[in-house]
Protein backbone atom coordinates (compact mmCIF):
# COMPACT_ATOMS: atom_id res chain seq x y z
CA UNK A 1 0.00 0.00 0.00
CA UNK A 2 1.30 3.97 -1.11
CA UNK A 3 1.28 6.80 0.70
CA UNK A 4 1.76 6.36 5.07
CA UNK A 5 1.96 2.69 6.61
CA UNK A 6 -1.60 1.88 7.08
CA UNK A 7 -2.83 0.90 10.65
CA UNK A 8 -3.38 -2.11 12.02
CA UNK A 9 -7.02 -2.25 11.30
CA UNK A 10 -6.13 -1.33 7.70
CA UNK A 11 -3.65 -3.37 7.01
CA UNK A 12 -5.84 -6.47 8.50
CA UNK A 13 -9.00 -5.46 6.70
CA UNK A 14 -6.76 -4.92 3.45
CA UNK A 15 -5.67 -8.21 3.65
CA UNK A 16 -8.96 -9.80 3.85
CA UNK A 17 -10.85 -7.80 1.06
CA UNK A 18 -11.19 -9.66 -1.99
CA UNK A 19 -10.63 -8.48 -5.62
CA UNK A 20 -13.92 -8.39 -7.28
CA UNK A 21 -15.49 -7.66 -10.25
CA UNK A 22 -17.57 -4.58 -8.29
CA UNK A 23 -13.87 -3.09 -7.83
CA UNK A 24 -15.30 -2.27 -4.26
CA UNK A 25 -14.05 -3.12 -0.80
CA UNK A 26 -16.54 -4.35 1.03
CA UNK A 27 -19.96 -6.48 -0.26
CA UNK A 28 -22.94 -8.29 1.41
CA UNK A 29 -21.73 -11.83 2.28
CA UNK A 30 -24.71 -13.31 -0.33
CA UNK A 31 -24.99 -11.37 -3.21
CA UNK A 32 -25.59 -13.26 -6.19
CA UNK A 33 -23.66 -10.41 -8.72
CA UNK A 34 -20.23 -10.35 -7.22
CA UNK A 35 -17.56 -12.91 -8.46
CA UNK A 36 -14.31 -12.64 -6.06
CA UNK A 37 -11.89 -12.92 -8.85
CA UNK A 38 -9.09 -13.36 -6.72
CA UNK A 39 -10.55 -16.98 -5.45
CA UNK A 40 -11.71 -17.73 -9.20
CA UNK A 41 -8.17 -17.31 -10.22
CA UNK A 42 -6.40 -19.35 -7.47
CA UNK A 43 -8.89 -22.52 -7.48
CA UNK A 44 -8.84 -22.36 -10.94
CA UNK A 45 -5.30 -22.50 -11.60
CA UNK A 46 -4.58 -24.58 -8.81
CA UNK A 47 -7.01 -27.08 -10.25
CA UNK A 48 -5.11 -27.36 -13.06
CA UNK A 49 -1.72 -27.78 -11.43
CA UNK A 50 -3.20 -30.76 -9.64
CA UNK A 51 -4.75 -32.37 -13.21
CA UNK A 52 -1.37 -32.22 -14.13
CA UNK A 53 0.35 -33.48 -11.28
CA UNK A 54 -2.01 -36.49 -11.34
CA UNK A 55 -1.63 -36.86 -15.32
CA UNK A 56 2.42 -36.62 -14.33
CA UNK A 57 2.30 -39.37 -11.81
CA UNK A 58 -0.07 -41.53 -13.79
CA UNK A 59 2.55 -40.75 -17.14
CA UNK A 60 5.35 -41.73 -14.92
CA UNK A 61 4.22 -44.77 -13.47
CA UNK A 62 6.21 -47.94 -13.84
CA UNK A 63 5.82 -51.57 -13.06
CA UNK A 64 8.94 -51.89 -11.32
CA UNK A 65 10.49 -50.60 -8.59
CA UNK A 66 8.93 -47.13 -7.67
CA UNK A 67 10.40 -43.81 -7.55
CA UNK A 68 9.58 -41.43 -4.97
CA UNK A 69 7.57 -39.29 -6.78
CA UNK A 70 5.42 -42.34 -7.73
CA UNK A 71 5.72 -44.37 -4.57
CA UNK A 72 4.18 -41.45 -2.55
CA UNK A 73 1.10 -41.38 -5.44
CA UNK A 74 0.59 -44.65 -5.41
CA UNK A 75 0.23 -44.38 -1.81
CA UNK A 76 -2.00 -41.48 -1.58
CA UNK A 77 -4.05 -43.64 -4.24
CA UNK A 78 -3.85 -46.90 -1.98
CA UNK A 79 -5.35 -44.86 0.85
CA UNK A 80 -8.13 -43.35 -1.02
CA UNK A 81 -9.28 -46.51 -2.50
CA UNK A 82 -9.49 -48.12 0.68
CA UNK A 83 -11.53 -45.32 2.06
CA UNK A 84 -13.83 -45.48 -0.81
CA UNK A 85 -14.14 -49.22 -0.67
CA UNK A 86 -15.48 -48.84 2.70
CA UNK A 87 -17.37 -46.36 2.44
CA UNK A 88 -19.02 -46.85 -0.78
CA UNK A 89 -20.17 -50.57 -1.71
CA UNK A 90 -20.56 -50.26 -5.35
CA UNK A 91 -17.79 -51.24 -7.43
CA UNK A 92 -19.03 -49.74 -10.36
CA UNK A 93 -19.57 -46.17 -8.84
CA UNK A 94 -15.97 -46.39 -6.60
CA UNK A 95 -14.42 -46.27 -10.77
CA UNK A 96 -15.44 -42.48 -10.97
CA UNK A 97 -15.73 -41.59 -7.35
CA UNK A 98 -12.10 -42.47 -6.08
CA UNK A 99 -10.56 -41.11 -8.30
CA UNK A 100 -12.55 -37.47 -7.76
CA UNK A 101 -11.94 -37.79 -3.85
CA UNK A 102 -7.92 -38.02 -4.46
CA UNK A 103 -8.77 -35.48 -7.21
CA UNK A 104 -10.67 -33.02 -4.36
CA UNK A 105 -7.75 -34.10 -1.56
CA UNK A 106 -4.73 -33.01 -3.74
CA UNK A 107 -6.55 -29.83 -5.21
CA UNK A 108 -8.06 -28.61 -1.22
CA UNK A 109 -4.65 -29.27 0.16
CA UNK A 110 -2.92 -27.33 -2.62
CA UNK A 111 -4.91 -24.61 -2.33
CA UNK A 112 -5.10 -24.08 1.43
CA UNK A 113 -0.92 -24.42 1.32
CA UNK A 114 -1.08 -21.09 0.09
CA UNK A 115 -1.53 -19.86 3.16
CA UNK A 116 2.01 -21.13 3.70
CA UNK A 117 3.20 -18.59 1.58
CA UNK A 118 4.31 -15.40 3.06
CA UNK A 119 1.54 -12.74 3.78
CA UNK A 120 2.62 -10.06 1.71
CA UNK A 121 4.85 -11.88 -0.85
CA UNK A 122 2.08 -12.08 -3.66
CA UNK A 123 -0.15 -9.27 -2.80
CA UNK A 124 2.65 -7.05 -2.88
CA UNK A 125 3.47 -8.06 -6.52
CA UNK A 126 -0.21 -7.47 -7.17
CA UNK A 127 0.10 -3.88 -6.05
CA UNK A 128 3.39 -3.26 -8.08
CA UNK A 129 1.39 -4.68 -11.09
CA UNK A 130 -1.73 -2.28 -10.48
CA UNK A 131 0.43 0.46 -9.82
CA UNK A 132 1.86 -0.29 -12.94
CA UNK A 133 -1.28 0.09 -15.09
CA UNK A 134 -2.14 3.44 -13.38
CA UNK A 135 -4.53 2.01 -10.44
CA UNK A 136 -4.02 3.15 -6.43
CA UNK A 137 -2.05 0.42 -4.68
CA UNK A 138 -4.55 1.06 -1.84
CA UNK A 139 -7.02 -0.77 -3.64
CA UNK A 140 -5.11 -4.05 -4.71
CA UNK A 141 -7.26 -6.22 -3.13
CA UNK A 142 -5.79 -9.93 -3.22
CA UNK A 143 -6.75 -12.91 -1.37
CA UNK A 144 -4.63 -16.19 -2.08
CA UNK A 145 -6.30 -18.38 -0.23
CA UNK A 146 -9.10 -19.94 -2.27
CA UNK A 147 -10.62 -21.97 0.73
CA UNK A 148 -10.44 -18.94 3.09
CA UNK A 149 -13.53 -17.85 0.77
CA UNK A 150 -17.03 -18.79 1.89
CA UNK A 151 -18.43 -18.74 -1.45
CA UNK A 152 -15.53 -20.81 -2.74
CA UNK A 153 -15.88 -22.96 0.17
CA UNK A 154 -20.02 -23.39 -0.47
CA UNK A 155 -19.31 -24.02 -4.49
CA UNK A 156 -17.22 -27.06 -4.05
CA UNK A 157 -20.16 -28.24 -0.82
CA UNK A 158 -22.40 -27.47 -3.38
CA UNK A 159 -21.19 -29.33 -6.29
CA UNK A 160 -20.83 -32.71 -4.07
CA UNK A 161 -24.41 -31.81 -3.29
CA UNK A 162 -25.43 -32.36 -7.08
CA UNK A 163 -23.12 -35.26 -7.06
CA UNK A 164 -25.80 -36.79 -4.41
CA UNK A 165 -28.69 -35.94 -6.43
CA UNK A 166 -27.04 -37.75 -9.07
CA UNK A 167 -26.47 -40.87 -7.70
CA UNK A 168 -29.64 -40.92 -5.77
CA UNK A 169 -31.46 -41.00 -9.07
CA UNK A 170 -28.86 -43.31 -10.22
CA UNK A 171 -29.22 -45.72 -8.38
CA UNK A 172 -32.83 -45.62 -6.95
CA UNK A 173 -34.28 -44.29 -9.95
CA UNK A 174 -36.08 -40.96 -10.28
CA UNK A 175 -39.45 -42.10 -8.59
CA UNK A 176 -37.35 -44.72 -6.10
CA UNK A 177 -35.86 -41.23 -4.82
CA UNK A 178 -39.12 -38.84 -4.98
CA UNK A 179 -40.46 -41.56 -3.00
CA UNK A 180 -37.57 -41.56 -0.67
CA UNK A 181 -38.07 -38.00 -0.22
CA UNK A 182 -41.17 -38.29 1.17
CA UNK A 183 -41.69 -41.58 2.86
CA UNK A 184 -38.21 -41.20 4.71
CA UNK A 185 -37.45 -41.44 8.05
CA UNK A 186 -40.56 -41.81 9.82
CA UNK A 187 -42.84 -43.88 7.21
CA UNK A 188 -44.48 -44.36 4.28
CA UNK A 189 -48.39 -42.59 5.38
CA UNK A 190 -49.59 -39.32 3.65
CA UNK A 191 -50.11 -37.20 6.88
CA UNK A 192 -46.01 -37.85 7.27
CA UNK A 193 -45.22 -36.92 3.65
CA UNK A 194 -44.72 -33.05 4.22
CA UNK A 195 -42.98 -34.12 7.29
CA UNK A 196 -40.32 -36.70 5.77
CA UNK A 197 -40.12 -33.83 2.95
CA UNK A 198 -39.40 -30.90 5.17
CA UNK A 199 -36.90 -33.10 6.89
CA UNK A 200 -34.86 -34.59 4.18
CA UNK A 201 -34.29 -30.84 2.33
CA UNK A 202 -33.38 -29.99 5.59
CA UNK A 203 -30.40 -32.68 5.97
CA UNK A 204 -29.49 -31.77 2.46
CA UNK A 205 -29.06 -27.87 3.26
CA UNK A 206 -27.42 -28.64 6.74
CA UNK A 207 -24.68 -31.15 5.34
CA UNK A 208 -24.08 -28.85 2.44
CA UNK A 209 -23.83 -25.72 4.52
CA UNK A 210 -21.49 -27.91 7.26
CA UNK A 211 -19.07 -29.13 4.43
CA UNK A 212 -18.46 -25.98 2.90
CA UNK A 213 -18.35 -24.23 6.52
CA UNK A 214 -16.01 -26.47 8.50
CA UNK A 215 -13.59 -25.87 6.09
CA UNK A 216 -13.88 -22.32 5.17
CA UNK A 217 -14.03 -21.52 9.07
CA UNK A 218 -10.82 -22.96 9.76
CA UNK A 219 -8.83 -21.73 6.53
CA UNK A 220 -9.98 -18.21 7.56
CA UNK A 221 -9.19 -18.49 11.13
CA UNK A 222 -5.67 -19.60 9.68
CA UNK A 223 -5.46 -17.37 6.91
CA UNK A 224 -5.96 -14.10 9.96
CA UNK A 225 -3.25 -15.53 12.80
CA UNK A 226 -0.83 -15.24 9.70
CA UNK A 227 -1.94 -11.68 9.62
CA UNK A 228 -1.91 -11.04 12.49
CA UNK A 229 1.69 -12.92 13.42
CA UNK A 230 3.32 -10.33 10.32
CA UNK A 231 1.42 -7.38 12.36
CA UNK A 232 3.90 -8.47 15.13
CA UNK A 233 7.06 -8.26 13.01
CA UNK A 234 5.54 -4.78 11.97
CA UNK A 235 6.31 -2.88 15.27
CA UNK A 236 9.87 -2.13 14.46
CA UNK A 237 10.77 -3.54 18.04
CA UNK A 238 13.20 -6.51 18.79
CA UNK A 239 10.60 -8.38 20.81
CA UNK A 240 8.17 -7.69 17.48
CA UNK A 241 10.66 -9.34 15.27
CA UNK A 242 11.61 -12.06 17.50
CA UNK A 243 8.19 -13.28 18.53
CA UNK A 244 7.36 -12.69 14.57
CA UNK A 245 10.01 -15.32 13.42
CA UNK A 246 9.26 -17.38 16.12
CA UNK A 247 5.52 -17.66 15.94
CA UNK A 248 5.16 -17.33 12.21
CA UNK A 249 7.60 -21.20 12.30
CA UNK A 250 5.51 -22.63 14.93
CA UNK A 251 2.13 -21.72 13.71
CA UNK A 252 3.40 -22.32 10.45
CA UNK A 253 5.03 -26.32 11.27
CA UNK A 254 1.17 -26.42 13.44
CA UNK A 255 -0.91 -25.44 9.90
CA UNK A 256 0.98 -27.69 7.96
CA UNK A 257 -1.58 -30.92 9.97
CA UNK A 258 -4.51 -28.23 9.38
CA UNK A 259 -4.35 -27.86 6.13
CA UNK A 260 -3.82 -31.98 5.66
CA UNK A 261 -6.59 -32.27 8.06
CA UNK A 262 -8.85 -29.97 6.20
CA UNK A 263 -8.58 -31.65 2.96
CA UNK A 264 -8.44 -35.45 4.55
CA UNK A 265 -12.47 -34.26 6.34
CA UNK A 266 -13.52 -33.09 3.23
CA UNK A 267 -12.68 -35.47 1.30
CA UNK A 268 -13.80 -38.01 3.60
CA UNK A 269 -17.17 -36.12 3.85
CA UNK A 270 -17.62 -36.70 0.11
CA UNK A 271 -17.11 -39.85 0.28
CA UNK A 272 -19.46 -40.84 3.09
CA UNK A 273 -22.54 -38.22 1.27
CA UNK A 274 -21.97 -39.84 -1.76
CA UNK A 275 -22.50 -43.29 0.27
CA UNK A 276 -25.50 -42.08 1.66
CA UNK A 277 -27.16 -41.56 -1.60
CA UNK A 278 -25.97 -45.20 -2.30
CA UNK A 279 -28.64 -46.47 0.79
CA UNK A 280 -31.90 -46.96 0.88
CA UNK A 281 -34.04 -45.92 3.77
Amino acid sequence: MAGNAPTASEYVVHHLTHLNNTGHAQANIVDWSVINLDSMFYSISIGLLTIFILWLAARKATSGVPGRFQGFVEMMVEMVADQAKGIIHSAESRKFVAPMALTVFVWIFLMNAMDLLPVDLLPRIWEGVYAAGGGDPAHAYMRVVATADLSAALGMSCGVLLLCIWYNIKIKGLTGWIHELFTAPFGSHPLLYPVNFLMQIIEFVAKTVSHGMRLFGNMYAGELVFILIALLGGTATMFGFVGHIVAGTVWAIFHILIITLQAFIFMMLTLVYIGQAHESH
